[in-house]
């Protein structure tokens, strides 16, 4: 199976918000944005999936940094990953990607493991946005290296706008990471609306947590306008193709405001009448 195919096959098995290596990419860069969609979400399943106790999903996770800095050497790396690591020593080498990028993320998988373990949460937003730094930005700043993008406005505009994918994520994921011992509804955001952990995890919707929930959707989207003129820096198929990001994530974030606090209990995801509208917006963009 070629990468590309890998890398769909992949998202296949997860819901995946936005697709991936999608029609609207350049062909000669389907197979190394499918390496690294394949690299992270085979890092985040690691961190995240199945039932392996933490000890063993660090181990993973230190054992798979491994291969990725024996693959940057040009290296052969074990046998786990193979398929992953084939592809992406060839993007490294052909597109010189960032190896600290991919590093970062593997960074974040990690802190996810450690935070899970130990039920801790994020003190406040400053350490969230750390977070969001490893965890997301980096996706956007190598799919700028690969369009041949290295103005410093358009990757702080880019992270801008990754940040705030990952605020929304956190959001829309709230049904399922807080009973697995995932807080990213920061300490000091929970303060400032008199919302405790507890009340969290009771699940009933009050005053103070809808209050709670519209400030940090309204938290992501003010990041996300901050990002927006990116739009309008990328030419050609990769400003049309983050245009259709940009509406995915805002039409996320309307659905998470109707509810009110229910995403407490539902998990909304875009449907395919959703795209409809998104295009429309594109356009209007």
């Amino acid at each position: 199976m070629n990468t590309l195919a890998s890398a769909q096959a992949l998202a296949a098995t997860h819901y995946e918000n936005f697709p991936v290596a999608s029609w609207l990419c350049p062909p000669r860069l389907r197979p190394p944005i499918a390496a690294i969609y394949a690299f992270a979400r085979t890092a985040d399943d690691l961190a995240d999936e199945g039932d392996a106790a933490p000890a063993q999903r660090l181990a993973d996770l230190a054992a798979y940094r491994q291969d990725l800095h024996a693959c940057a050497q040009g290296w052969t790396t074990g046998p786990r990953w193979r398929s992953v690591f084939l592809p992406l020593q060839q993007a490294i080498h052909t597109h010189q990607l960032p190896v600290p990028l991919l590093d970062d993320l593997l960074s974040a998988f990690v802190q996810d493991v450690q935070k899970t373990a130990s039920s801790a949460g994020y003190a406040d937003r400053a350490e969230l946005l750390d977070y969001c730094r490893r965890s997301a930005n980096p996706v956007g700043r190598l799919l700028l290296h690969l369009y041949g993008m290295a103005d410093a406005q358009a990757l702080e505009r880019s992270d801008a706008i990754c940040t705030a994918l990952q605020l929304i994520n956190f959001w829309q994921d709230l049904s399922q990471d807080l009973p697995r011992g995932r807080f990213y509804l920061t300490e000091a955001d929970c303060a400032r609306f008199g919302v405790t952990r507890q009340d969290l995890l009771a699940g009933e919707v009050t005053p103070s947590i809808r209050h709670l929930i519209a400030d940090s959707a309204d938290w992501a989207d003010a990041t996300m306008q901050a990002g927006l003129p990116l739009v309008h820096q990328l030419p050609g198929r990769i400003g049309w193709e983050l245009r259709l990001v940009v509406q995915g994530g805002l039409t996320i974030l309307r659905k998470l405001r109707t509810q009110q606090g229910g995403n407490l209990h539902t998990r909304q995801t875009l449907k395919k009448r959703d795209f409809p509208p998104m295009l429309w917006q594109a356009i209007q963009m």
